[in-house]
């Protein structure tokens, strides 16, 4: 049986940078993730850990992408001293 997930599409666009160069480059692409990300969204800011939203919806999205990739290649060497430390995170952080 395959895994149900939620599909998502970011569309990033450069629109000012450090060093004057134009800004003109852009990035799309779907992905999946097994969790809400609205809902996770809403759970990060209502927690409280950081000072504003943005931050929040920064921090929710960083980690939910990185985590899921994680997931998804659960034995890619590159993962395997991180993924310790990764759930213990995870277990603080749902304890907030």
């Amino acid at each position: 049986m395959e895994k149900r997930n939620n599909k998502y599409q970011i569309d990033l666009k450069e629109l000012a940078l450090k060093d004057g160069a134009q800004a003109e480059k852009t990035l799309s692409f779907n992905f999946e993730n097994h969790d809400d990300l609205f809902k996770i969204f809403d759970i990060i800011q209502s927690k409280n850990i950081f000072d504003n939203e943005k931050t929040a919806h920064e921090f929710a999205l960083g980690l939910k992408l990185f985590t899921e990739v994680m997931l998804t290649n659960k034995q890619h060497p590159l993962f395997e001293e991180l993924r310790p430390a990764v759930t213990e995170f995870m277990k603080k952080l749902k304890s907030y």
